[in-house]
């Protein structure tokens, strides 16, 4: 018990000092005593939702950088893009057709979907075209958009397949980068 009570009291203690040197105050009446010790080294992290917690993500540090022009912030047009993403990620249809050295993906929806599905096939193509050995060209299509990619290195074809359309989406490691970006007025998105 007097353990655990230690470990909590440390994590707290952690947790204030770098709330502190970060510039993270508490919320006006909002108290945090014991309790919430216990809840922070034995209760639920995940804020539930993976939008919103991508979100809590870029607004906690957009709060602890004291160099945040908050006339340039727009969390809305980050939330418009998660949006795109679900949109794109769990609602469009996909058709994967071979092209010499590559892949083509016709990616298509309805409404809302066939807009996000433009505007996420056609930003990736032009950030990620020519990294990975990959040319990566986007059209739009009235209910969507094509995706052709071709390969520099014809042994990596396995690789391409195996990623699909969804794979292909997520390489780069830039998105968290991007939502910064897009928070900040800088994103791509038309």
């Amino acid at each position: 018990m007097l353990r655990s009570w230690l470990i909590a009291a440390l994590v707290t203690f952690a947790t204030t000092a770098y709330a502190d040197e970060a510039g993270i105050g508490h919320m006006p009446g909002i108290s945090h005593g014991m309790p919430d010790v216990a809840a922070v080294s034995e209760g639920p992290s995940e804020p539930g939702q993976a939008a919103f917690a991508a979100i809590q993500e870029i607004v906690s540090l957009l709060v602890a950088d004291p160099a945040t022009d908050w006339s340039s912030v727009d969390i809305e047009a980050l939330r418009r893009h998660l949006i795109d993403m679900d949109n794109v990620t769990l609602r469009a249809e996909v058709v994967t057709a071979p092209v010499p050295g590559g892949m083509r993906y016709a990616v298509s929806g309805s409404g809302a979907v066939s807009e996000s599905i433009r505007r996420m096939v056609t930003a990736h193509a032009e950030t990620m075209s020519g990294a990975n050995g990959m040319t990566i060209l986007a059209e739009d299509t009235p209910d969507g958009a094509i995706m052709t990619v071709t390969l520099e290195n014809p042994a990596d074809l396995p690789k391409l397949k195996g990623l699909g359309f969804i794979g292909l989406m997520t390489l780069g490691m830039h998105h968290q980068q991007h939502h910064l970006m897009i928070a900040t007025g800088h994103g791509p998105h038309r």
